[in-house]
């Protein structure tokens, strides 16, 4: 009896997160799968059609200039932003008067919503009384530009995520044992020398974890694009996120809008295998 109680209580304590991964996870993939075979519309006729929407987007260029200004979106924020990160953990796991209360400001950024960071770098890149040309001392276009509009936006980006890649850094930092670079040092190994060969590697376990949900948030990214560009001009910042929002919401064309949300969830299951094979080799967890 005892050990038929053993797995049923077990099977209850994971039943929450369980239900969690089904109804936020699972059957969203379910039903978008569902919808990008039919021809939905918020207002009209939902009739099955196959993988006519897929045809129609891989033949298209709407998806294509999506996933090429995604990826150059995710190329621009998601390295600087890892290694802005780091370097900021490293300075951030030196104890300085205030270190405790500039740890919690760098954090702040991550913790707003997108939506109000948004908004206030909008006005930060006003090009007539923007605080940034203020500081410039010219009239620059940041958001109006084709050229500069993208750029722009994965600058905020990177602002917002350097404190919550840190975060994480600054907590792998403190687990690696001082003894390792007292090794390291009486062995005449300098400062560079100690960080790529001890600091670095055994970070590859944070490294990993946050590369890994840094480009599966950029590969999401629409809240921050959507309150500073819309995803203009023209297309210069329409991100697969925003292409999907636009199909369902702005075209009202749902099944075709499941379609592309069905090709962002295989590229980032793709993606996030690659990732975890890179860094399965190359990972040690164990320090002592």
């Amino acid at each position: 009896m005892m050990r038929l109680r053993h797995p049923i209580l077990s099977w209850l304590f994971v039943l929450p997160a369980a239900i969690g991964v089904f109804a936020f996870i699972l059957l969203p993939v379910v039903v978008a799968f569902g919808l990008s075979l039919t021809n939905w519309e918020i207002v009209g006729s939902h009739d099955f059609i196959g993988l006519k929407n897929y045809e129609i987007l891989f033949t298209g260029d709407a998806l294509w200039n999506s996933l090429f200004v995604t990826l150059l979106f995710t190329l621009m924020s998601v390295p600087l932003g890892i290694a802005l990160g780091l370097l900021l953990a490293i300075q951030l796991n030196k104890m300085f008067p205030g270190s405790t209360l500039f740890r919690v400001i760098v954090v702040i950024p991550w913790v707003c919503a997108p939506v109000a960071i948004g908004v206030v770098w909008k006005w930060i890149y006003q090009p007539t009384y923007g605080a940034l040309n203020a500081l410039l001392g010219t009239r620059i276009e940041w958001l109006s530009s084709h050229t500069l509009a993208l750029p722009a936006v994965a600058f905020v980006a990177v602002w917002q995520a350097v404190g919550y890649n840190a975060l994480f850094y600054q907590a792998g930092l403190q687990k690696i044992p001082p003894s390792i670079y007292e090794a390291a040092e009486l062995d005449g190994a300098g400062s560079i020398r100690r960080f790529f060969a001890i600091t670095l590697p055994l970070l590859n376990p944070t490294t990993f974890f946050v590369a890994l949900t840094q480009m599966v948030a950029s590969f999401q990214v629409f809240d921050t694009v959507y309150s500073l560009t819309g995803g203009g001009p023209g297309d210069s910042t329409q991100v697969i996120a925003s292409l999907i929002y636009n199909e369902a919401f702005g075209a009202g064309r749902l099944g075709r809008a499941g379609a592309v949300a069905v090709i962002l969830f295989v590229i980032l299951a793709a993606l996030s295998f690659i990732q975890q094979r890179f860094f399965s080799s190359r990972i040690t967890y164990d320090m002592s």
